[in-house]
């Protein structure tokens, strides 16, 4: 750890910081006495620079003309997001999974049909997914994209059914065409695993519109994503680039509370990258959005586990999931919705219970 005085040399020097908030620590202390774990680097190195609670971090902004960022960050920190797209993220809603493909690593051709997805959504509705996502491309490892008409003709049936039926969707997808025709059936949120980056035309139909969005991070494409992915730090990797997403959505009017982030696990990750990502993921509270984290069923669940089928990887996502909401996660993107939403309310009354 620094001293006061090479962390302000280094911040007047340009290094970048980036705020990592302690969230354990609420089990034993109270919001005033949370502990930060302050990140800076250089072009050529990053530091662990210090740990400090919020009092300790306001001397070091209030002395250095280079702390805006650093202010930024710690004010959002700060900063409950407890609305999104007009849900209460005071308990993560849960956003279950209607793949409408052949093709989904998990439980592709199960919903291929439009009232078997139909039936689907609607009994993860029934189980408690606040939103339902509406998906008609695989974005697995090595999967290849459907055609525009094919993905059409997958998800507006069971958009139009869902919505007229009264249920939040979300479409999956990274085409401004299908973006467009998904939200004139009644989609309301877009879940873009390419951050408004797939087409040309896809960030300003979002901003125009002021629509809910989800930027994900993803290294590649679903094609060449898992061909040895590799960051010089990946946490903070991801963190540039979704804050530069952020602000790019914030410059062309998009209101931030439209705005949630997903890290990507999975999407141009190996193992030990998912597990910095959610081991560190408080670190994306200074950006001021809220989380989604979507790991269900992942690879890496059934590599550490031993569960091969990704059927059989429930009990692994539950424990991943409760781990990221620990860390600051707001919304939780599941297959097993029953299972995940019995967690979470189990998870937040041990949490809101502790002394």
């Amino acid at each position: 750890m620094f001293d006061q005085t090479s962390i302000l040399g280094l911040l007047d020097r340009g290094a970048r910081s980036y705020l990592r908030p302690l969230f354990s620590q609420r089990l034993i202390s109270n919001d005033s006495s949370l502990e930060f774990e302050l990140i800076l680097r250089t072009n050529s190195r990053t530091f662990k620079a210090f740990r400090g609670t919020e009092p300790l971090l306001r001397e070091v902004i209030e002395k250095s003309s280079s702390s805006l960022r650093l202010k930024t960050q710690l004010d959002n920190c700060l900063t409950s997001n407890n609305k999104w797209a007009g849900l209460d993220l005071t308990i993560p809603p849960i956003m279950g999974i209607v793949n409408v493909t052949p093709d989904s690593f998990s439980d592709g051709g199960d919903f291929a049909k439009s009232q078997t997805a139909i039936d689907h959504g609607i009994q993860l509705s029934t189980d408690g997914a606040s939103i339902l996502d509406v998906g008609g491309e695989s974005t697995r490892p090595g999967a290849s994209k459907p055609t525009i008409d094919e993905e059409l003709a997958r998800i507006l049936p069971v958009i139009g059914q869902l919505t007229k039926l009264g249920h939040i969707v979300s479409v999956d997808t990274r085409r401004t065409e299908v973006m467009k025709a998904a939200v004139e059936a009644g989609a309301q949120i877009i879940n873009d695993v390419s951050a408004l980056l797939g087409d040309a035309d896809s960030f300003a139909f979002v901003a125009q519109n002021d629509l809910p969005v989800v930027l994900m991070h993803m290294q590649g494409t679903p094609e060449t994503m898992q061909k040895a992915p590799t960051y010089d730090q990946v946490v903070l990797d991801v963190y540039d680039f979704l804050e530069q997403r952020v602000q790019a959505c914030l410059d062309a009017g998009l209101d931030r509370e439209n705005i949630a982030l997903d890290p990507g696990i999975g999407f141009g990750k190996t193992i030990d990258h998912n597990l910095s990502l959610i081991n560190n993921l408080s670190v994306f509270k200074g950006l001021g959005c809220p989380i989604l984290i979507g790991l269900s069923r992942k690879a890496f669940i059934g590599k550490l586990s031993g569960a091969g089928e990704a059927k059989d990887r429930m009990a692994g996502t539950v424990a991943a999931n409760l781990e990221s909401i620990r860390q600051g996660a707001s919304l939780l993107r599941v297959h097993d919705v029953k299972e995940n939403v019995q967690a979470v309310k189990i998870h937040k009354a041990l949490e809101s219970n502790s002394f």
